[in-house]
């Protein structure tokens, strides 16, 4: 049995980074192609072709290196907790995950990736990126609601062609029970969120 009450069908307001990102793709690749055309017009082709697997060839050394080194944390981390030892936390920036980026922005064909990726290799550049992130993270954890899944539910309505929504729940009138199904547990059972 179905039961629930239609909302509202207000039109969902996109965020900007939906609207802005394609745009911002779209320059950042007229910029790179202008970019290596310029280049190309200036030294010739050939320093292009080498530029561009100059990049491919320095980043992939970067992110292995990168990967080797998040292998041998991994490992260390595992052999201490095994041994008891609490393993010390990581300052921010002082990961892998911005050296991966700068290897696969160095990857990328282009010179204006290229200096981003070089860019991310700086330590001072890399440390200061990882604290705005883990800042802009805990401002992200701390205003979203406890237990909360945000619009999570709100795709998991079901919507119609004609643009109705329609909420319900399923009451099953024989109490959930299969005949011959064992009984559910009743004992006390800890909320799921704190």
């Amino acid at each position: 049995m179905m039961s629930g009450v239609p909302t509202s069908t207000a039109p969902r307001r996109r965020s900007p980074a939906r609207t802005f990102l394609p745009l911002a793709v779209a320059v950042w690749l007229i910029l790179e192609i202008w970019l290596l055309s310029l280049v190309a017009e200036a030294a010739g082709a050939v320093t292009v072709a080498a530029l561009i697997a100059g990049g491919i060839v320095l980043g992939a050394v970067v992110i292995k290196r990168a990967g080797r080194r998040a292998f041998r944390n991994l490992t260390s981390t595992f052999q201490q907790a095994q041994q008891g030892i609490r393993p010390a936390p990581q300052q921010p920036g002082g990961g892998n995950g911005l050296t991966m980026l700068a290897g696969l922005l160095l990857i990328l064909p282009g010179l204006l990736s290229d200096l981003a990726g070089l860019l991310c290799l700086i330590p001072p550049v890399r440390a200061w990126v990882g604290r705005r992130f883990a800042r802009s993270l805990e401002r992200r954890m701390a205003s979203a609601s406890a237990g909360g899944f945000g619009d999570a539910f709100q795709q998991a309505r079901i919507h119609y062609p004609d643009g109705k929504v329609v909420q319900g729940e399923v009451i099953r009138e024989d109490g959930g029970q299969r005949p011959g199904a064992a009984r559910p547990d009743t004992g006390y059972r800890p909320p799921l969120a704190p």
